[in-house]
């Protein structure tokens, strides 16, 4: 999602900037002292999806501008002052974070940004099932795209709650999608991947190291838990001389 930060307090501006640059399916497209700046630069800018906005800004406050901005933009305000909630809300705001804000309460307020965009769409999983278990590739929808992955570029599926991070070969950044673990390992070709632990999927044929119970990616390493340490352990077996 494109999103922009409004706050006249240098610290708190920064401070989101760095929640944004953390949060992959988050675009930063701008950052503003002030809203009259974000109003004047409005007219140049990408499409905003969501907003971060304090309200006590000198000129025009964050609730008098949020009356201003379209309602296909989203908006969370970021205030010290928590006076103003019942008033937020009267502006269809998706959130009222209060200052100090942690990256939890953050994500927490992002999260609901999703679910609701996510409701504007055409209803649809966002992993289309392989035909067969030949099937090459999948489909997978991220940052309101449908994207093809090749299944053999795949060497883990790792679950966050409500989605998931594909990890690919020969590539520094997962595919992040709004899904449940649970649904990729329904979705995904069971003579390819292997459920090794409630949070991993792992690809079968890109095990190549195992050490003291987890299986090596390079640096990263993933557990197998003991309720699927039998599975992993027959499939081993059975490719052993």
């Amino acid at each position: 999602m494109n999103c922009i930060i409004i706050d006249d307090e240098p610290l708190a501006l920064e401070l989101l900037e760095s929640y944004v640059k953390n949060t992959p399916f988050l675009n930063l497209v701008g950052t503003y002292s002030s809203a009259v700046q974000a109003m004047n630069d409005a007219i140049n800018s990408e499409p905003v999806h969501l907003m971060f906005l304090d309200i006590q800004m000198p000129g025009l406050n964050g609730l008098e501008y949020s009356k201003l901005v379209s309602p296909e933009t989203r908006i969370i305000f970021t205030t010290a002052f928590g006076q103003y909630a019942l008033e937020s809300y009267k502006v269809n705001a998706l959130d009222y974070l209060l200052k100090p804000i942690s990256y939890t309460d953050f994500l927490q307020a992002v999260n609901k940004a999703v679910k609701w965009f996510e409701l504007q769409t055409p209803k649809s999983t966002s992993i289309k099932e392989a035909d067969s278990d030949n099937a090459e590739y999948i489909y997978v929808k991220s940052d309101y795209k449908l994207i093809q992955i090749p299944l053999d570029k795949i060497l883990y599926i790792e679950g966050l709650k409500d989605y998931v991070k594909i990890h690919l070969e020969d590539e520094p950044r997962p595919v992040l999608s709004l899904l449940s673990i649970k649904t990729a390992e329904e979705k995904l070709p069971t003579d390819r991947f292997i459920r090794v632990h409630r949070s991993y999927i792992v690809q079968r044929s890109k095990i190549k190291v195992i050490e003291k119970s987890r299986i090596v990616f390079n640096k990263q390493y993933i557990p197998i838990s003991e309720s699927y340490k039998q599975e992993v352990l027959n499939y081993i077996n059975e490719h052993s001389l």
